[in-house]
């Protein structure tokens, strides 16, 4: 549907969960007070009240929702209200045991905490379609309403239910998905270890099996789980747009490789009115700025470029990880302001009110146990304000300086059993080159394996194991139309159904490569390898090595020691007018910059060896705007070169072409016409 974000509000968004029915009523007051104290003008409502509102089967109770709503309104604030059919009643599960997810090793999880569905059981089902309706049916028209939000975060903690009935919807799928039993066979290639079926019905989900089961099957499971989820959201998207029609729709995405690995949101991506995200900060000691920079631009791809929203992070500390540090002064706007760079529409938070109880009562919230006399409220209502004054940036779009060709199917299918590395992790190795482009201060638009390409000077591929014909020939005409590609080493090996594509490896790459693969040569644990390349250039890697041979590719780096030493390590290929390089060993960030430079200057990119290496520079560019987000994560001011001299939003101070950032700091300019 057509959108004008923010959903009817005349500012940027800025809020978060509120979840007043933790709290008892005398405190609604002060917290709509406190809220227009901060400028928030969002909350999502509803998530987890199923059980207020349907308090037993079909007797629905909706006059503390009438009056929450109806306060928020009054005080001029909306709400993005939930459908809470993440967390069923205790009532239904008595009613309904089945509804239980049910693990690959046949245990049946209980009930008592949230996401405990099976997708396929048709008695939660119904009742999700009835709860759906009988809220749009209340609400439809409450002017409160602006935005609603089904579920949430699918996929966590629960995506795959292998109980009976998932069996059944699983042979339909199949049935759906390949037609026949024989295709089914041909697909998943069952002669291998005796496994041919002669009927559908004959086929489980791929439970506990003594050795390694069929990997093809257990890829298809996966895309059945994630289809079967994306089923039930649209049947509910589908009620409220039918009874509540204008209002836009989305659920609450978690895009960042350090959070889900269950759901293909390339397909989500097209389900929803509105892309829709939650981030937090994986305190593993990475760069966590740069993993929020890769969600945003992550979660901005999956919206094809069009505005989208970020649903929930934390003003500081969260509470499920071995260790949870409170964020430093200044980190929490500092976040904010980075997914806003990168295209989000404003920033809510996880949650309003910090709980007392239950088993988030730990997590940071907006209004911390600490009251209104504390660090993180007053830096709540700062940043209210910051976030109110970027209202003319609503009107650009973030500008992208290359693609990342990223696929979620191909993941589970490198995650499976029986690869030749436990080493290898498809994630380590998109986290890494997007940390490499991130310190180019390019900014990524991610892609999948299809999409047109032809807008990026430079494209890499960092883990595309799975890769379909098109997708490989998709690959080619870009190469050979002139634009820059960069692969990293085991893509292009097998197609959509785990089968090795015919011939030498990299299979599917070979030809725009220029090279065959005679062997795979991991390394064992710890091992490394070094590398020579131009002027003397060494470079160390790890994990992995290959037996290369150059069928019209040239030779740039060559393995010194090792299994193959002396073989290439680092090819270049011209095709057409364009320039394919094949990585064929695991490099850290720092050992894949050489790499990337010399492949960013074949595309005629600006190397910005300039800046720092933790200040990142967005553009956000409109038809009558430009604005230049510059994002300071170090610890000592600097120096910055912008296209021209503006206007700083935040402080209205006018800039020159090279305005100086303090540590910890954001400049939002506006450049001059």
């Amino acid at each position: 549907m057509p959108l004008h974000p923010p959903f009817g509000l005349r500012r940027p968004a800025y809020g978060g969960d509120y979840n007043p029915e933790q709290w008892p009523e005398s405190t609604w007051q002060e917290d709509v007070r406190l809220m227009r104290e901060a400028q928030v003008n969002l909350v999502s409502v509803g998530i987890f009240s199923w059980a207020q509102i349907e308090p037993e089967p079909g007797v629905y109770a909706f006059d503390r929702l009438d009056r929450i709503l109806g306060l928020l309104h009054d005080n001029g604030i909306a709400a993005d209200l939930a459908t809470p059919t993440v967390a069923p009643p205790a009532w239904f599960y008595r009613a309904h045991p089945d509804a239980l997810p049910v693990t690959r090793e046949g245990v049946r999880h209980a009930f008592g905490s949230r996401g405990a569905i099976c997708h396929s059981n048709s008695a939660y089902r119904r009742a999700a379609a009835r709860i759906t309706t009988e809220l749009a049916q209340r609400y439809a028209g409450h002017p409160a309403l602006a935005l609603w939000h089904v579920h949430n975060e699918y996929g966590a903690p629960v995506a795959a239910c292998y109980c009976d009935g998932c069996a059944a919807h699983f042979r339909r799928w199949l049935a759906a998905r390949h037609g026949s039993v024989e295709a089914v066979n041909d697909a998943w290639g069952t002669a291998f270890w005796g496994q041919h079926y002669t009927g559908l019905e004959q086929i489980d989900p791929p439970r506990l099996t003594p050795g390694v089961c069929n990997p093809a099957q257990q890829l298809d499971y996966r895309r059945f789980a994630d289809a079967t989820m994306r089923e039930n959201f649209c049947a509910e998207r589908d009620i409220l747009h039918r009874v509540a029609p204008g209002i836009p729709v989305t659920t609450n995405f978690m895009t960042a490789l350090s959070q889900c690995d269950t759901v293909d949101y390339w397909a989500w991506g097209r389900e929803v009115d509105i892309v829709a995200n939650d981030h937090y900060l994986i305190t593993d000691g990475r760069r966590t700025h740069v993993n929020l920079a890769m969600t945003a631009d992550l979660t901005r791809s999956v919206a094809h470029g069009a505005p989208w929203l970020l649903l929930e992070h934390s003003t500081s500390a969260v509470n499920w990880q071995p260790r949870n540090p409170a964020k430093r002064p200044g980190e929490m706007a500092r976040n904010s302001l980075a997914h806003i760079a990168r295209g989000s529409q404003g920033a809510l938070f996880f949650q309003w009110r910090q709980s007392r109880q239950g088993a988030e009562k730990f997590h940071s919230a907006m209004l911390p146990q600490a009251g209104t006399d504390s660090r993180v409220w007053r830096e709540v209502v700062r940043l209210g304000a910051d976030i109110a004054a970027l209202t003319p940036v609503l009107d650009t779009s973030t500008v992208a300086d290359v693609a990342v060709v990223w696929d979620w199917q191909s993941w589970w299918a490198q995650a499976l059993e029986g690869r030749p590395s436990v080493d290898h992790d498809a994630r380590e190795r998109a986290d890494s080159f997007y940390e490499a482009l991130y310190d180019r201060h390019l900014t990524v638009h991610f892609a999948p394996p299809e999409a047109d390409l032809s807008a990026y000077p430079l494209v890499v591929v960092p883990a595309l194991y799975l890769m379909n014909r098109a997708a490989a020939d998709n690959l080619r005409r870009y190469v050979e139309n002139g634009g820059t590609l960069v692969v990293s080493y085991f893509s292009g090996i097998v197609d959509e159904h785990d089968t090795v594509h015919e011939g030498p490896y990299p299979g599917a790459l070979r030809d725009v490569l220029g090279l065959t693969v005679e062997e795979f040569s991991p390394l064992p644990e710890g091992a490394r390898v070094r590398l020579s390349g131009p002027d003397g250039t060494e470079l160390s890697a790890d994990v992995w090595t290959e037996s290369l041979v150059p069928r019209g590719a040239e030779t740039v780096w060559h393995y010194t020691d090792g299994p193959v030493c002396g073989g290439p390590a680092v090819t270049r290929h011209r095709l057409g007018t364009g320039t394919a390089w094949y990585v064929s060993t695991r490099l850290a960030t720092p050992a894949l910059d050489p790499i990337l430079r010399a492949a960013c200057q074949e595309a005629g990119l600006d190397l910005r060896d300039d800046l720092p290496r933790d200040v990142e520079v967005v553009h956000r560019s409109g038809k009558d705007s430009t604005w230049v987000f510059v994002i300071n994560h170090s610890e000592e001011p600097v120096d910055v070169t912008l296209p021209g001299p503006g206007t700083d939003l935040l402080s209205n101070d006018r800039t020159g072409s090279r305005p100086t950032v303090p540590a910890g700091g954001v400049r939002i300019v506006r450049l001059d016409d």
